[in-house]
């Protein structure tokens, strides 16, 4: 496209308020003076763009404001350097945040840079903090999605709910989170499942395709095993978040024992492998549990007294796998009662019907 085209398509763009094409025609010109090594020039529009927000006329786009009521915004304060990730997921998600930083190096040799992950594994282990880290490190809002107002009730409602949370994300760069991806992006060939969900899931798929780069969404999920399989192609970072090993619990406990007044009497890692097989969650729930009942105490007692005390507390409580078999059972003994019930029944019935 000619140079007097571009400027064109800029000012057409930002009187209608079509920040698309307001990017797309800056980021053309930014490669062209790349091209020419005016880079200083380059870079100020690049910052000019990213500072920017363009305000779509209240008429002409209505959706886009009516989309802020299905997220919650916040702002991001954790940090990725302050989690405790495996090596692998650690390396990826810089990677990503190096390829938003350096976005316009990417494109000026035709390339954007990665903008979906999907974050998969057992709660509370940290699948939350890295998309509100990543929010951080980028220094863009932070979105999480409002399931209790983006689900409708009526044919068609939660695509049009959808769409206008869409249309709100593209209005600034920002990190758009799906937590319990699953409930949404919910296999479509389950037999169980209506046309709507159907219908919902395949509505979703493609508003994800056509988000621009410099939204980064990150969809996290406690059941990998719930989700369509088309979901799998569209995230270009599949990060599996597993349960912590001892070490990394220690690590955690560490940093806890770093904060407390008092020796504790026992090192972290002899209190990990107390805990057991937890997550981060749950190792910093004991943790501040402990600090809870010290300070209430008012130093008449010592902590690692209120820590052994904890100790015996913990192994006591009900465990997710105990809940489940604790379930089954009731099952179990209900579905044996109305068999039992059932024979009883015939066996009254023949007994009262006269002889042939």
């Amino acid at each position: 496209m000619a140079r007097s085209d571009l400027l064109l398509s800029i000012v057409r763009a930002g009187a209608s308020g079509d920040r698309a094409a307001l990017r797309s025609s800056v980021e053309a010109i930014v490669a062209e003076e790349r091209g020419k090594n005016h880079h200083i020039l380059a870079d100020r529009l690049q910052r000019a763009l990213n500072a920017v927000t363009v305000t779509p006329p209240t008429m002409a786009h209505p959706s886009a404001q009516a989309g802020k009521d299905t997220i919650l915004e916040s702002t991001p304060r954790q940090r990725l350097d302050d989690l405790i990730l495996p090596l692998p997921v650690n390396q990826q998600v810089k990677q990503l945040v190096e390829e938003q930083h350096r976005a316009d190096l990417l494109r000026s040799h035709g390339m954007q840079p990665r903008h979906r992950v999907l974050l998969s594994g057992p709660p509370g282990n940290g699948k939350t903090s890295i998309a509100e880290g990543m929010a951080e490190a980028l220094a863009v809002q932070f979105f999480t999605v409002r399931y209790d107002t983006l689900v409708g009730s009526y044919l068609g409602e939660t695509n049009t709910r959808l769409a206008r949370l869409f249309d709100y994300a593209r209005t600034v760069p920002c990190v758009l989170f799906f937590d319990e991806f699953d409930s949404i992006g919910k296999e479509r060939g389950d037999s169980h499942e209506t046309g709507e969900i159907k219908r919902v899931v395949s509505f979703l798929l493609m508003q994800i395709d056509q988000l621009p780069s410099y939204v980064v969404t990150v969809a996290a999920t406690n059941h990998s095993e719930l989700l369509d399989r088309a979901v799998w192609r569209r995230f270009q970072l599949r990060l599996s978040m597993p349960q912590p090993s001892r070490d990394s619990l220690a690590v955690l406990i560490d940093r806890q024992f770093d904060a407390w007044p008092e020796p504790t009497g026992i090192t972290a890692r002899v209190l990990a492998d107390k805990l057991g097989d937890i997550s981060f969650a749950e190792a910093l729930e004991f943790c501040q549990a402990v600090r809870r009942q010290h300070i209430l105490s008012l130093a008449n007692r010592r902590l690692k007294d209120v820590l052994q005390e904890q100790i015996s507390l913990w192994a006591t409580r009900v465990r997710p796998l105990e809940a489940d078999a604790a379930r089954s059972d009731q099952t179990a003994t209900a579905t044996k009662r109305s068999k039992t019930g059932s024979k009883a029944a015939l066996r009254r019935r023949r007994s009262r019907s006269p002889q042939a």
